[in-house]
Formats: C-alpha cells, structure tokens, sequence
C-alpha cells in the first residue's frame, strides 16, 4: 500500500525516528513500523495527524490508497453484517420456537427467559439495520450485491429505491404470518 510507502518517506525527509513519529501520533513504534511495512492501515485520527506532522495534505500522504482502503472498509462492514445477520437469524428462530415450549414447561413463568432471549434477538435486530442503514442498503437485491461485496448500478439502485416501501411491508406481513403459523403448530404439538 502507497501509504506505508509515503509515510517512511516523510519521516526520513524530517529525520526522525519511528519511535519519535510513534509519540507525536500516540501510538507504539511497532504500530508506525507496521503501517510502514503494510502490515495495516492507520486509522482516519492517525492519518489527520500525519499529514499535519509531515505538513502536507491528505491527498499527498494517502496518494492513490482511498480506493484501497476504502474496499479494506468495505470487507469488514461485509464480516460484520454477515456475523449479525447470522446470529440475528439463530435467535430469530429461537425465540420463535421457544415460546410454547417454555410456557408448556415453566407455566408464566416461562416468559421470562423467553423475554430476555426476545430482547438479545431485538438488539441484534437493531444491530444488523443500523449496518445496514450505514451503508445504504434496505431491499434483498442491495443486500445480496452488499455481502459479495459489489455495488448495484445506478439504474439497478433507483429501481430497488422504488421497491423499498413495498418489500418493507411484505416482510413484515409474512414475519407475521409464518410466526403465527410456527407458534400455532407449535401449540398444536405440545397441547397433544
């Protein structure tokens, strides 16, 4: 990466030390040496710094890096949207299929747990949108296109903005219908 390349550059033009540059970014020499090597990236607080100790702009110390990191943004936004979406998922389904059961075992008091296991799925639930809403994607098509890590194209994103409204409310009428449908079968079963 260009920028690990830049900043050894201007250290060594201000002849100072990894570990002199380390202090006035507060950070650790290793951390300097490793943004030197490429090993990783600063972080935005970082790089505002550097170009203000190197006395440069931001376009002459990340040269040519905005596109690389910006996918390097992108891939972990993907890992953690991925990681909620499939833990959001499982406690879906749990809290789905735990409700009679618990109450068939634990009389009211079966609410409890369940109760505290709907407000973990909540917050993941919560989680995963704000992922989402951060990154602009709302419909199916944004979602897939978001998690193999491309972009729809202009015409494909004004046609999935117009099916917004519409998917919003199907998703939540089929939820519905398939957890009454679950909870009923359920009930059907453990009443037998």
């Amino acid at each position: 990466m260009e920028i690990g390349i830049q900043i050894k550059k201007y250290r060594n033009n201000m002849k100072i030390s990894q570990e002199e540059l380390a202090e006035k970014v507060y950070v650790s020499r290793q951390t300097i040496s490793n943004w030197e090597t490429g090993k990783n990236y600063p972080d935005i607080h970082s790089i505002l710094l550097l170009s203000s100790i190197f006395n440069i702009s931001l376009d002459q110390l990340v040269k040519g890096d905005i596109e690389i990191m910006k996918k390097e943004i992108n891939v972990t936004e993907i890992k953690k949207f991925n990681r909620c979406a499939a833990i959001y998922g499982i406690l879906l389904v749990l809290t789905i299929i735990s409700l009679v059961p618990l109450i068939k075992m634990m009389s009211w008091y079966g609410m409890i747990p369940w109760a505290i296991l709907y407000g973990i799925t909540v917050y993941y639930a919560f989680k995963a949108d704000k992922i989402k809403k951060d990154n602009n994607i709302l419909t199916y098509k944004e979602i897939v296109a978001f998690t193999e890590g491309r972009q729809l194209d202009e015409i494909e994103q004004q046609r999935e903005i117009g099916k917004r409204p519409y998917q919003t409310v199907i998703y939540m009428i089929g939820s519905g219908v398939i957890a009454f449908v679950v909870v009923y079968l359920m009930a059907q079963l453990f009443s037998l």
